[in-house]
């Protein structure tokens, strides 16, 4: 066996480079948030060939002295840590003292800089491991990082680089990545001599737009949380605007751009009973904490983090996002968080729990909810209730759907639309269809769909509103556990609040390698206890909830629903139709059904004006 002996330092670089570097935009990233620590508000990035024969970015920063040029590329030398406190608080996006000086190990490198202390700029280069003599240069602000021939030393690494336009996409993600958290600086981007991207400081909305297309500005909606020391804003789009892939989500950790398994975890949990299941959801979201509360040094990429707390940090951003998501129906694109529509009395719409599980259609009774019911009796109470399958003609449905809104708006239009985002319904299509006015123009509304998502969010509340029924299995069934399983039901049977018993599960165990299953939730009574232990486990462990049992037990209250919900074909009179609208204006969620699909949409007068050439 080979005797142990010290590394080069051009190889130990060079190593390290292959941490750090993984392709252009790796170094890319590294020198963009430098120039962000470096106070920068004008950063211009210019690359060639994709950034494998140049990239250049050049900064308005506060420079480097000429002392510390030499400094700047040698490893692990850095002006953003001293000391083990800073490290354990790291405020900066860099500190690890690397990045520079493992690029300047695989390229040609030459930064030229200006600090306001010295009379003029001064300019080091490097090739491989040699280093210039630092000399004079012009330079009135700032800072300019020029690298060339990525990988010019380091052949075998460069066979794994892809195309030009490959590597110059992984650059402008990098680029869209910094330029998304901080819209108050401006950002040029240029590639082979041609302007790709200019964006001029603003706010963070404007900065997303032009960013992420305006598309996705329509399409989301802005929250802002707080809670314990964790504050969680950005945007969010609405499950209609679902993606096929996660090309467009952004999670940032103060200021950070961050890949972490919990916060995702938590975000998919608070779309999950809006989105359907193959699609992805859009956003862009910033959670700030104190930096002593997470660890930023868990990879040299500095994309993964670890929390101090987890199961705080993703119970914090599951709510804080689940809350704005369940908002009930506002108007078209005000979705605000914590703010619901006001109904008729003036108050927060909430949903309302119901006593009992509703499993046939007959026994749906749509012509008033329990919340809006006075409204509806006096608002429709001296209308007659005929129904539209006895009309002789459709001429006939016709003129007794719009007497009997006419007669709802009042001779002198005593009801403020205003109250009511879904309007008024003017007519049925198909028995598949409402039609409904707003102030905005046409809504339509696929009424089973509707009424499914109302039957579901009032089954979720009335199950919430109690503790999960056990069912006892008349043989326990006993499995062999690793010790992290075990570990995790003695840590849940010593709290006072035992997470397991809330969920309905009552599991023992029996030695340090085995557990038995005693009890499982009454509504997974037909489930594989082991396999369904297994993943309560994994998830209390991992997250401090179980997202196991609560989407099997969501699948189950769907189907319920799905099955207690009006069906098509079925004709409403005017009055149930509008009873549905206001129970959607009060529902959480309802804009999309339990299987992610949307329940209405909104046509202005402006797009059937359109349709119709009017004005034209």
């Amino acid at each position: 066996m080979p005797s142990i002996k010290l590394l080069p330092d051009q190889l130990i670089s060079q190593i390290a480079a292959g941490e750090v570097v993984e392709r252009p935009a790796s170094a890319l990233k590294e020198i963009l948030e430098n120039s962000l620590d470096a106070g920068s508000t004008d950063v211009a990035v210019a690359l060639q060939a994709g950034g494998i024969k140049q990239i250049k970015v050049t900064d308005n920063g506060s420079g480097i002295a000429r002392d510390e040029l030499r400094l700047a590329l040698t490893r692990h030398a850095t002006s953003k840590i001293a000391s083990l406190e800073d490290l354990e608080c790291v405020a900066s996006l860099g500190f690890r003292g690397e990045a520079l000086a493992s690029i300047a190990a695989i390229s040609r490198t030459q930064i030229t800089s200006y600090h306001p202390d010295e009379r003029h700029a001064w300019r080091i280069a490097s090739e491989g491991s040699f280093l210039t003599d630092i000399e004079p240069a012009a330079l009135d602000a700032g800072t300019i990082v020029d690298i060339q021939d990525l990988y010019f030393n380091t052949p075998a690494r460069r066979k794994f680089l892809k195309t030009e336009n490959t590597e110059f996409g992984h650059c402008e993600e990098a680029f869209r990545r910094v330029a998304l958290s901080r819209p108050d600086v401006n950002m040029l981007l240029q590639h082979n001599g041609r302007a790709v991207a200019r964006l001029a400081a603003g706010n963070a909305e404007k900065r997303f737009e032009d960013i992420l297309g305006r598309d996705f500005a329509s399409e989301a909606f802005y929250l802002d949380e707080s809670a314990a020391g964790l504050r969680l804003w950005g945007m969010a789009a609405k499950p209609t605007f679902s993606r096929h892939a996660r090309d467009t989500q952004y999670v940032y950790v103060n200021g950070r751009f961050v890949r972490d398994k919990l916060i995702s975890h938590a975000i998919r949990q608070a779309y999950q009973d809006v989105l359907h299941h193959d699609r992805h959801p859009a956003f862009v979201l910033f959670l700030e904490l104190d930096p002593a509360l997470v660890d930023v040094n868990v990879h040299p990429s500095k994309t993964e983090v670890r929390f101090r707390d987890g199961q705080s940090v993703h119970r914090f951003i599951f709510h804080a996002l689940n809350k704005s998501l369940a908002t009930p129906v506002g108007l078209p694109g005000s979705l605000v968080p914590g703010i619901a529509p006001p109904t008729a009395g003036g108050q927060t719409a909430e949903s309302t729990p119901v006593a009992s599980y509703p499993r046939f259609q007959s026994n749906i009774d749509l012509r008033a909810s329990e919340a809006s019911g006075g409204f509806y009796q006096a608002l429709f109470g001296n209308l007659p209730q005929v129904p539209q399958r006895q009309a002789e003609s459709a001429d006939d449905v016709i003129t007794t759907q719009s007497t009997s809104v006419a007669t709802a708006m009042g001779e002198g239009g005593q009801v403020e639309v205003e109250d009511f985002p879904l309007g008024f319904a003017v007519a049925q299509i198909h028995g598949v269809y409402i039609l409904a006015q707003n102030k905005l123009g046409l809504i339509v509304v696929d009424m089973h769909a509707a009424h499914e998502r109302i039957m579901y969010e009032k089954l979720k509340n009335a199950l919430d509103a109690s503790r999960v029924a056990m069912q006892p299995l008349l043989l326990p069934v006993s499995f062999q556990a690793d010790r992290l399983e075990v570990a995790t039901v003695e840590e849940q049977q010593a709290l006072a609040e035992n997470g397991l018993a809330q969920l309905g599960f009552d599991i023992a165990v029996l030695s340090p390698t085995t557990l038995a299953v005693r009890a499982i939730p009454v509504m997974l009574k037909d489930a594989d206890a082991v396999a369904l232990a297994r993943d309560v486990l994994a998830d209390l462990r991992q997250y401090g909830a179980s997202r196991a049992f609560t989407e099997r037990r969501n699948e189950l209250l769907g189907t319920m629903a799905c099955h207690a919900a009006v069906r098509a074909n079925r004709i409403l009179t005017i009055p149930e139709m509008n009873a549905l609208l206001r129970d959607m204006e009060a529902t959480e969620r309802s804009g999309q059904c339990n299987h992610g699909r949307p329940t209405w949409f909104q046509m202005t007068m402006g797009e059937l004006d359109k349709m119709f050439m009017r004005g034209k």
